[in-house]
């Protein structure tokens, strides 16, 4: 056992908020035995909940563990689109709506169970026609339509490989991604709308197609509407999907996959080095992202659940298709930004189409609570009864502003902790059981072992320290595509082959609750103390003048790193040196005095890549003065150079 931290302890969070009795009367997990069955034997325990899905043919083995390689269900033959779609058509559920649709342009567009797979048998047997065979990998470009939903599942049908870009990547981004994974066919759409213009996605994906020999069909989409949006089509290449469509057959059986078949590749950037190319396989990515689907979102027959992430994705392979249509929920997609018309568009959403359960990003959290409480106070959001937050830590102001202002105090908020590499939920609490404390993962899901180690590999008992999966889990990443040894050498060589090393710090309080903290490579090293960023950016957000906040070091002479903290101010207000001092002694009066910045910058907007997450290596680039590195998966290239200018001018470059 150890007790040395791995970031110093600073921020202490003692606010909870047990799940409401009203809420708990019905939740569909009551009481700790999932736990405790997770706990006795985890195996047992994610064996209970295949068999809630259909298989083929049953299982040999339940796990095959030769670290760091797993093999889940061996032996067993399923077909994920077979459990997200055809055995909902043998009851009542073949009716339901599975998806409901709205475009950025106010197009709505409502699919039943029963017409979804229609759509995706038709559109598989055009894959089918095409040449595509099992195996055969599967490029999707597309902006957030039906289309998309429909592309995955038809290759998922007949046992191709997606591999989903997001719509907003760079061609050059996109070509490298097509010619890692060799894919055969592209399917992208002339353009698609964002903020009331049209993204020209066949265009942009026509610059890739010139660097990607292996491609050999195109499939466009018709997106925008009114006028036709110009775009070439290649003769014998490129095929319109809605022609495709008229001709192809009604019904396409699913193939019989191995549960270890290859289901989807999918790219995450690394902080060094190319992307990665992300493997996940049939069996156990179905069984874990329906367990945790069931249960973290607590999903009910009646529910409308909306999942706010772009298809391009985990969040939205994850908890907009496969784990919610697994389970026979009713999906929203929203094709457009949160702003647009107006930046109160997803709480008129949200009372429009009456969602019940509403998953977001901690950094559109911020972004509301920038725009104002006034948005949300126009609308009725009786609806909602659960909220969920993905993809970073939330600061617990933000969080306190998400459970007041969004769910009226009276909605539990699961803050869940995953990775593109985990494809499901890992730490989360169950709304109708766990106590939620602002800023707090919760506990490890039922069934996944989590614990805290030193560097050396010593469970931290107290303090900080740094994420560890210790035991297999089913919807765990099999291998980098093409690159097995990066894969071991990336994950499972911090301590031993066994344990899985996340790139997270960590803490957990005297009931299990994680607190993760950030990414290690984020850390600060000030005069010997290591700080996590996501506490300094806590204490910042805190301050009432302050809606977001990010974080670097900047070498120092005396302490090695000194804080630079940017901020993003709400209310029209400016930063003025009267301001900077106040928000340094907030900081102090929150954590101390080893965490006071060094520098305060305002920023009117703060770099983040397109799914949310703040790109703290390019502040850290501004705040040293350095050539700025790699912006290729920036949401917006401009913000990053105002900052740069910004501090230039503060500071003198």
């Amino acid at each position: 056992m150890s007790d040395s931290p791995v970031f110093d302890d600073l921020l202490d969070e003692q606010r909870e908020f047990p799940p409401p009795a009203e809420f708990a009367a019905k939740a569909v997990v009551s009481g700790d035995g999932l736990h405790r069955k997770g706990q006795d034997d985890y195996q047992a325990f994610w064996e209970e909940h295949a068999r809630e899905l259909d298989w083929y043919q049953p299982w040999d083995t339940v796990l095959n563990w030769t670290p760091p390689h797993a093999k889940w269900f061996e032996g067993g033959k399923l077909n994920i689109t077979h459990n997200c779609l055809d055995r909902h058509l043998g009851t009542w559920r073949r009716n339901k709506a599975a998806l409901i649709w709205e475009g950025e342009n106010g197009e709505v567009r409502t699919l039943t169970y029963q017409q979804l797979h229609g759509e995706v048998c038709r559109f598989a047997a055009a894959l089918k026609g095409l040449g595509v065979t099992r195996g055969d990998r599967v490029a999707i470009y597309l902006p957030m339509i039906v289309e998309a939903v429909v592309a995955m599942l038809a290759c998922a049908r007949i046992g191709a490989i997606h591999s989903v870009v997001f719509g907003g990547f760079s061609p050059e981004s996109l070509a490298d991604r097509i010619n890692d994974s060799s894919c055969k066919v592209l399917i992208t759409a002339d353009g698609g709308w964002r903020r009331g213009a049209i993204l020209p996605l066949k265009n942009e994906a026509d610059k890739a197609l010139e660097k990607t020999p292996c491609v050999e069909h195109v499939i466009v989409v018709k997106r925008p509407a009114g006028e036709p949006f110009p775009c070439r089509i290649k003769g014998g290449r490129d095929h319109w999907y809605h022609r495709l469509m008229e001709s192809a057959a009604n019904d396409c059986p699913a193939e019989e996959m191995d549960a270890e078949d290859v289901l989807y590749i999918l790219y995450t950037s690394g902080t060094t080095g190319k992307p990665k190319g992300i493997v996940h396989t049939t069996g156990g990515y179905s069984v874990g992202t329906y367990a945790t689907s069931k249960y973290v979102f607590d999903l009910r027959d009646d529910d409308v659940f909306w999942c706010t992430a772009d298809i391009g994705w985990v969040t939205g392979h994850s908890y907009v298709v496969y784990g919610p249509l697994q389970c026979g929920a009713t999906v929203l997609i929203y094709e457009g930004a949160p702003d647009h018309p107006e930046q109160d568009r997803f709480w008129e959403l949200v009372a429009r189409h009456r969602v019940n359960v509403f998953y977001t990003a901690p950094t559109a959290i911020r972004a509301f609570m920038k725009w104002g409480d006034h948005l949300p106070a126009k609308y009725d959001l009786s609806s909602l009864r659960l909220l969920g937050t993905v993809g970073e830590p939330i600061n617990p102001e933000a969080w306190m502003w998400y459970h007041e202002h969004i769910g009226g105090r009276r909605c539990p908020i699961v803050d869940t902790w995953w990775q593109t590499e985990t494809g499901a939920i890992m730490i989360s609490g169950l709304p109708g059981v766990s106590t939620m404390k602002p800023g707090h993962a919760g506990t490890p899901f039922p069934g996944i072992e989590a614990t805290i180690l030193d560097e050396q590999g010593n469970e931290v008992r107290t303090g900080s320290g740094l994420l560890a999966i210790t035991k297999p889990w089913p919807s765990m990443l099999r291998t980098i595509w093409g690159d097995d040894e990066r894969y071991v050498q990336t994950y499972f060589t911090k301590w031993d082959a066994q344990t899985y090393f996340p790139g997270d710090g960590a803490k957990r309080d005297a009931k299990g609750n994680y607190l993760i903290l950030g990414r290690v490579d984020d850390v600060l090293n000030v005069a010997g103390h290591r700080i996590g960023t996501m506490e300094v950016e806590s204490a910042l957000v805190d301050h009432p003048a302050v809606v977001e906040s990010a974080v670097v070091g900047r070498k120092h002479d005396i302490k090695g790193e000194a804080i630079v903290a940017f901020v993003t101010l709400g209310g029209g207000r400016s930063l003025d040196d009267a301001l900077r001092y106040d928000l340094k002694a907030h900081v102090v009066q929150k954590i101390g005095a080893i965490a006071r910045p060094e520098e305060i910058i305002f920023a009117s907007d703060l770099p983040k890549t397109r799914s949310g997450k703040i790109m703290r290596r390019l502040l850290r680039d501004v705040a040293e003065g350095r050539v700025l590195g790699d912006t290729t998966t920036l949401a917006d290239g401009a913000v990053v150079e105002q900052l740069r200018e910004s501090y230039e001018e503060k500071y003198g470059g």
